[in-house]
């Protein structure tokens, strides 16, 4: 992605199910659960590298030892910090006690992370600060077992304010600050009624009634149940694994399969609304929370955040590049001789390789059709030439390592900036060919606009044609994708550019009036008035005015964007239906009320986020 976007969070669960003996004699060590939580982490490591932590409960510890533990980290390095250190304090205990890994009772006592139920987060920060302070997970304390709970999730919710207003909390203003004081007030007050078994089932039911948001959602308790569970719409993914060795479960499938080896049906996904719940004695069940919702997983999923090594998330990324070929061969009018393909390194490399796909296949018909219009009259140079056409490929853009900018002064910078990327020399035919450069999505546009095109337009070809998998980024999102700030958009400011060109300024007023109107009524989630923003104008001509905004004022090459359609997008993602960022049409009410607090925001001059 050319205009880099935080986004969401990892999640990594597991319950080892058998005594640390077990580990011990078949995989040879003891750490076999924190080896694994590492790997499950490390193979998420996409999903955030704002801060890192894991909680680890003991199951059956005598009364007066500790038995939960929290670590966080959010250094540059967080993952790799928080197991260093964690590893180290294994090392101190083995140097000065050599033989106590051959005795797992003695290395749970004195090892604090070596718990039989784990819990790992990777933090993107989507709300609140980057601070320690904000790293999952977050810990609830008691001297009762059963009312400590440590939780993290990969999520937002956007009523933040109004459960927090409820609680005399003592924890960062944030959404799992919120959801924390909820799931362990229920906590108590359900151990309160029924000492002698916590059950888990009662206190989740009653809790995810108050959350709206998108969420996946992880926790651990000091009785050593433990648990995941999902929203009604399905929107952050959820996987589990379970064996009679482990209960695992992860924001990813193909986290799963790598840490543990296992062919793609082995990984189930926790439907919406479901709940994993594990208990302590290592039994388990899967439950309804609450009813499923028409379900809005999110697309970006597929397009640009999880691991493309997911079989599926691969097919599908190779369908939303080949679903563009047809547009790219009309915009080029399928003079594919004088065509040179590439992409913007490294995420939107499986769709350009659909792309292609899709070109090879137009050119292959063709070449059947120009071959049997010869009616037999057939001689060998003129076949060659024929048969041997191909697609023009070429690695055009490459990404050179992240620049160190100290520099303060504008201009400065923004030269800088120009140079994120590199590009190949003596690929282009100058001013005889046409670049076609596919991106996985344009979120600001500023990267085009200040580093891709210009170094692009250095090979100076007749041409420069940007194409985006993703359709055009329209409204904040408010589940867990750092997009909330509209005013940020490049498909914004082209709406903006139209209202101004068309004196239409009056629409911007009367939109942003109707939203005070709703807000002081309470009513600010009821309807999402931004899209009369986009209503008056066409795709295309939003589309050609973004080509415009991302040309800079001293290139004269013509450069033009190409946009996945929304129905194609759905024919290449069919379980993955969420699309509020590009609709505007928002699975829950508190998505509206975000985008039109997004867009006052704006209005007001507030640089800040909409929930």
């Amino acid at each position: 992605m050319s205009d880099a976007i935080k986004h969401e969070c990892g999640l990594a669960f597991i319950r080892l199910r058998k005594p640390f003996s077990y580990y011990q004699q078949k995989y040879k060590t003891v750490l076999y659960g924190l080896n694994k939580l590492y790997l499950l982490m490390e193979k998420q490591h996409n999903r955030g590298q704002d801060g890192a932590g894991i909680a680890t409960v003991k199951v059956n510890t005598e009364p007066g030892y500790p038995f939960m533990y929290r670590l966080r980290n959010n250094s540059k390095q967080s993952l790799s910090d928080l197991f260093s250190q964690i590893w180290s304090e294994i090392n101190e205990v083995e140097k000065y006690q050599p033989e106590i890994k051959n005795h797992p009772g003695l290395m749970k006592g004195h090892i604090n992370v070596l718990g039989e139920v784990l819990l790992g987060h990777l933090r993107y920060g989507t709300q609140g600060k980057n601070d320690l302070e904000f790293c999952h997970p977050f810990v609830k304390r008691n001297t009762i077992p059963s009312r400590n709970i440590a939780l993290a999730g990969n999520f937002n919710i956007v009523n933040t304010e109004e459960i927090l207003r409820n609680f005399d909390q003592d924890f960062c203003e944030s959404d799992l600050a919120a959801m924390l004081e909820v799931i362990h007030k229920n906590i108590v007050e359900e151990d309160e009624a029924h000492p002698e078994e916590l059950n888990i089932e009662n206190v989740l039911r009653k809790s995810i009634k108050l959350f709206d948001g998108g969420y996946h959602v992880g926790g651990v308790i000091g009785n050593g149940d433990g648990f995941v569970f999902r929203d009604a719409h399905g929107i952050r993914p959820a996987y589990y694994f379970i064996n009679d060795e482990v209960i695992v479960a992860a924001s990813e499938r193909a986290a799963i399969r790598t840490a543990f080896n296992l062919d793609e049906n082995e990984v189930k996904e926790l439907n919406p609304g479901e709940s994993l719940i594990a208990k302590a004695d290592g039994s388990f069940k899967i439950i309804q929370l609450v009813p499923p919702l028409e379900r809005k997983a999110c697309s970006f999923e597929r397009i640009y955040f999880s691991r493309g090594s997911d079989e599926k998330i691969y097919k599908e990324r190779i369908a939303l590049g080949y679903n563009l070929s047809a547009t790219v061969l009309k915009a080029i009018e399928y003079d594919l001789k004088n065509t040179i393909f590439s992409f913007i390194p490294n995420t939107a490399e499986t769709a350009f390789y659909g792309l292609i796909k899709g070109a090879e296949d137009y050119l292959n018909k063709i070449k059947i059709e120009r071959i049997l219009s010869w009616n037999g009259n057939i001689d060998e140079e003129k076949l060659s030439e024929m048969v041997n056409r191909r697609i023009r490929v070429e690695k055009i853009a490459i990404k050179d390592v992240k620049l160190r900018t100290f520099i303060t002064e504008d201009n400065s910078r923004n030269e800088m900036v120009q140079h994120v990327y590199d590009i190949t020399y003596g690929t282009v035919r100058k001013g005889i060919d046409t670049l076609v450069v596919i991106d996985d999505s344009i979120v600001r546009g500023t990267t085009l606009k200040e580093s891709i095109v210009r170094m692009l337009a250095r090979l100076k070809p007749k041409e420069i044609i940007i194409v985006s998998s993703a359709p055009q980024i329209r409204y904040p999102d408010c589940y867990g994708i750092d997009m909330s700030k509209i005013g940020d958009f490049i498909a914004f400011k082209a709406v903006l550019a139209l209202i101004k060109e068309r004196k239409m300024e009056g629409l911007l007023t009367e939109v942003f009036d109707r939203c005070k109107q709703l807000e002081s009524k309470g009513e600010l989630q009821n309807e999402n008035l931004v899209k009369q923003l986009y209503k008056p104008f066409s795709t295309e001509e939003i589309t050609n005015k973004i080509s415009e905004l991302i040309t800079p004022e001293d290139i004269r090459l013509p450069i033009s964007v190409i946009f996945q359609k929304i129905e194609d997008l759905h024919s290449a993602c069919p379980n993955n239906l969420g699309d509020w960022y590009f609709t505007g049409n928002y699975p829950t009410q508190g998505g509206n009320k975000v985008c039109n607090r997004a867009f006052m925001n704006f209005m007001e001059g507030k640089n800040k986020r909409g929930y």
